[in-house]
Formats: structure tokens, sequence, C-alpha cells
């Protein structure tokens, strides 16, 4: 394993890659923290206890208080544990609150309209009767998502074993097994034991290289440090690396680095490692996240001319980039294989749709260009709210197949 040094910082304004504008889903989570509190309150208020089912008076009434509850309390918790204050138990509340207000807000829209009308067709008893039933449908499909999800926020992520040919990688190299793991989000549930499961878990992959795309924590580096010590016990034959998520950059991304470095990670921001076996060689590079720059943090920003600087580019790349949307930058500089994650699969269905707003792919292998390979992880944590719901985590091994190692195996 040989290494570049690192781009140099003083490049020119000109030289510099053109910060990210606006996504249309950024743009429309401006607007998020004043309407989604009402909105998700509401709508299953308004289904659940006052669209026809006219229940007694106290139920009512309790059941309208825990509704404003949530309204007031989901905000204040939120602010209270991800603002400056930073309190992790006030966290737990306000994203447990946020991820039980999402599952029962969108069952409710969606069995507050098909149910009700599927059983206007079949023609299943008076008004009051369907209002019932899907009171009870609702409540008890959101519950049953909820621990579901729950159980699978915390369990440790499944392993997926995939095959990747990449038409540039020479012979020597065919078999290299790439293992990602990426969006551990520690945070305010300790999850330090997992963190060690996890970690065991890799290490019976038998990788060559090991690679963390980002999101190591919420939280600075100090106050995290427990769950992620683990990391530092991850073994690979060749190299570990890592890049920085977006996240890094709301708590304190120069201590991560730091930390990294204790742990014995390999930082590729902005740089590349060469990788070589058999006579073959494999440039494995990696950039800030696109949100580095924005950040003010002296010399972190996404720059792939300066991970790529001094590497022949006749040889395959291997891109360590968090947000699945740099691969328009890395399908124009030719890069083989992005690897990314970011996008949780969606984590919580239908945020499904709205992650799709803001980046290319939800989860999985897609092609880009001419010759990128995009793959997307779902990510082994979570963020925020303690559940995945049709948003199974993963670990991911990658083994990658040269066209001659695959015609010399058979």
């Amino acid at each position: 394993m040989t290494e570049t040094s690192d781009a140099s910082d003083a490049r020119s304004a000109a030289d510099k890659e053109p910060e990210e504008p606006p996504s249309r889903l950024r743009r429309m989570m401006r607007y998020i923290p004043l309407i989604a509190p009402v909105l998700l309150w509401a709508v299953p208020c308004w289904v659940l206890l006052y669209g026809g089912q006219h229940w007694p008076l106290p139920v009512t009434l309790t059941a309208t208080a825990l509704f404003g509850l949530g309204l007031i309390g989901m905000p204040f918790a939120m602010m209270r544990g991800h603002g400056r204050r930073q309190q992790d138990p006030a966290a737990i509340v306000g994203d447990t609150l946020l991820g039980s207000g999402w599952v029962l807000f969108t069952w409710s829209v969606l069995l507050g309209v098909v149910l009700r009308l599927a059983l206007v067709a079949a023609g299943v008893g008076d008004g009051e009767d369907r209002a019932r039933i899907v009171t009870w449908a609702v409540l008890g499909v959101t519950a049953a998502l909820l621990a579901w999800g729950y159980v699978e926020a915390r369990r440790v992520p499944r392993i997926r074993r995939l095959d990747v040919q990449l038409p540039r990688l020479g012979a020597g190299l065919d078999g290299t097994r790439v293992v990602l793991i990426t969006d551990t989000h520690y945070g305010p549930l300790d999850r330090a034991r997992w963190s060690e499961r996890l970690c065991e878990t890799v290490n019976t992959l038998e990788a060559d290289v090991v690679c963390h795309t980002g999101d190591i924590a919420d939280g600075t580096a100090e106050r995290r440090r427990a769950q992620a010590t683990p990391l530092g016990t991850v073994r690979a034959t060749r190299a570990r690396v890592y890049v920085t998520g977006n996240h890094e950059y709301y708590s304190e991304a120069q201590g991560w680095v730091d930390l990294m470095d204790e742990l014995g990670w390999e930082p590729l921001r902005n740089r590349h490692l060469l990788l070589e076996r058999g006579g073959d060689t494999l440039v494995v590079a990696g950039v800030d996240d696109v949100t580095a720059e924005s950040s003010g943090l002296a010399g972190h920003r996404a720059h792939l001319d300066g991970a790529l600087h001094g590497a022949d580019p006749e040889l395959p790349v291997l891109l360590l980039a968090h947000q699945p949307k740099f691969v328009d930058r890395a399908a124009a500089h030719g890069v083989d294989l992005q690897l990314s994650g970011h996008t949780h699969g969606g984590q919580i269905w239908p945020f499904h749709h709205l992650v799709r707003l803001d980046q290319p792919t939800l989860a999985g292998l897609t092609h880009h260009g001419a010759r990128t390979l995009l793959y997307t992880s779902r990510g082994a944590g979570f963020w925020g709210p303690p559940f995945r719901v049709f948003a199974p985590s993963e670990i991911t091994l990658l083994v990658l197949r040269s066209p001659q190692g695959l015609t010399s195996s058979h």
C-alpha cells in the first residue's frame, strides 16, 4: 500500500469545485419545522377521534390532550436535545415522538382513505362502524410497525454480499474484498455494545479494505467516544479508510478526524491510496462531504481533483463519497466505482420518496455515465427516531471482479 500527499489547500479560487446548489428537498425542508408538527399530530387526531366515531366524551378529551401534548412536546424536546443544549434524554424523547408521529400520520392518511373506501364499497356497517374500524386498524398497524421498526433499528445489521465487475480492474486484484459500513450515527441512545457486535461482524468477513463513508455519529467525538471506540478493533489486511459525512460538520468535524486517526483509520480527505496486488493497482480515493466547504473549517471541502491528483488516469478508481449525488462529479472524472451512504434507504417509509428528491438513488448498485458504478448502502445505524420501517440496515461486502479474472476462472 502506497499513498500520495494531500492536495495543496492553497489552490486558486478557480480550481475550487462549485458549491452544491440547494436541492428541491433542501428548499422544502426550510418550511418543515413550521408545518410538520401540526400535520403529524392534527391529522391522526382528526382521523382517530373526530372522523365520525362518537367516542365517549372522557375518551375524546383525554386522547385530544395527548395529541396536544405530542404537538407541543415533540418540537420542545427536539430543540432541547439537538439544539445548543444537546441534552441526550430530551433528544431521545423528541426523536421517538417524531418517529411515532410520522408512522401514525402515514397510516392515518392511508387507512383513513383507502380502508374507509374499501369498507364503503363492501357495504360494511354504517358510518360510525367504519370510522371505528379505521381507528383500531390505524392503531394496530402503527403499534406493530413501531415495534418491528425498533427491533430493526437496534439489531446488528445483516450482511449484504455482491460481486461487482469493474472492466478496468486487473486480474491481480480479482477477488479483492471491500467491506462498507456507513452511517453508524452513534448518538443519544448508548449503543456501545451494538458497536462492538457490529465490529465483530465486520471482522468475520476477512476484508482487504474496510471503508466507512461518514456520519459516524451525532454529537462530538468527546461525547460519543465510548460508542465509537470499538471501531479501533476492525481488521483489514490492507487498509481501513473513511471519509467525513454531513453530520460530522454538525459536531466539530476535526474532533472526529482526530479520534479516527487515534483509532487507526486512514483519512481519505481529498486524497488517495494505491492498492497493489499481483502486479495490478487500484486507486482508492475519498472526498470530504459536499457540505464541508460551507462549514467554514479550513481545509474541509469536497475536491475530487485533489483526491485524484498524481494518480495514473489509466488505473481503475474506487471512490468514497458520503452522499450518492456526488456521483455526477465522479462520472465526469471517469471513476469506476463510488461507495456512498447517507440515504439510510429512507429509514422510515414513505420518507423514501422524499429522499429521492435529493439523491439519485436510494440503495443498491446503479450505473451512471459511461462507466461509473455507484453502490449506496442503507447504512448500519439510524438518525434520530430509533426505527427502521421497510429500510433494513446493512453491512456490505463487495467482491471486486476483473473481466480477466473471470475469464481465467472458467
